[in-house]
């Protein structure tokens, strides 16, 4: 298992695709974060905090974590390399679990330069340090979580086409609903007292309540159950072609 989650990391880092993405989501953040004259802009903004990134990086993960997953089982399947991936000595768990892994940590090292912006925000108060360090931290682990779920997601999108652009569109759709969805289906009048419930299946509700800097139990148990159902599913797709 750890060997093919060396092999994934090296295909992504060997290719232009690893490095593309963590300099676009670095530069669409810095650009929002330092340059851009709008709300986002730290330095217009006139506030030491980092709401600005904790606020683009869902979205722009939204659309770079398809594009990192989308090629993991469909370019196997499309060059016919995925039996013979199949009949090497993993289960098929361990093949899926080290796709996820692989992918995580690319979404990890593309959050890693980040803290540059915290290092920066730091010392940038008119009082050093004047940083909600607890909102913080909190927003990052949500962040990885978010990142950790979407990922999940995309492995799962990944299994149902050999075509890595229908893949891609999946995942995006997939993870944009669990994202935005239930935060728009819980205002419809029509499910009166499950509101509250159906806006909680929605990873918004889970990584803004991370982003108040306190880690509830409640919203760890529910990014790791999203992430364990969608790897489920990618076990039981990949299985389907046995049958």
């Amino acid at each position: 298992m750890f060997t093919l989650f060396k092999r994934e990391i090296k295909n992504f880092l060997s290719s232009l695709i690893g490095y593309i993405v963590i300099a676009v989501f670095l530069l669409i953040n810095g650009l929002f974060l330092w340059v851009f004259p709008i709300d986002y802009n730290i330095l217009q903004n006139g506030y030491a905090n980092l709401d600005g990134l904790f606020m683009l990086g869902p979205i722009v993960f939204l659309f770079l974590i398809p594009a990192i997953t989308m090629r993991s089982f469909a370019e196997e399947k499309r060059s016919g390399t995925i039996e013979m991936l199949m009949t090497k000595p993993l289960t098929d768990l361990q093949v899926i679990l080290a796709k996820y892994f692989a992918g995580f940590v690319l979404v990890l090292f593309s959050l890693l330069p980040t803290l540059i912006y915290y290092i920066s925000v730091y010392h940038l108060g008119s009082t050093v340090g004047n940083l909600d360090e607890g909102g913080t931290w909190g927003s990052y682990i949500g962040l990885l979580f978010l990142g950790a779920a979407f990922v999940s997601i995309g492995i799962f999108a990944s299994t149902i086409s050999d075509n890595q652009i229908i893949s891609f569109i999946i995942s995006l759709f997939l993870c944009g609903f669990f994202y935005f969805g239930f935060d728009f289906i819980y205002q419809l009048d029509i499910f009166g007292g499950l509101a509250l419930f159906i806006q909680s299946l929605g990873i918004n509700a889970h990584y803004s309540s991370m982003s108040r800097g306190v880690i509830d139990s409640r919203d760890v148990l529910y990014f790791l159950s999203l992430i364990s159902i969608f790897i489920l599913l990618t076990k039981i797709k990949l299985e389907s072609r046995k049958w």
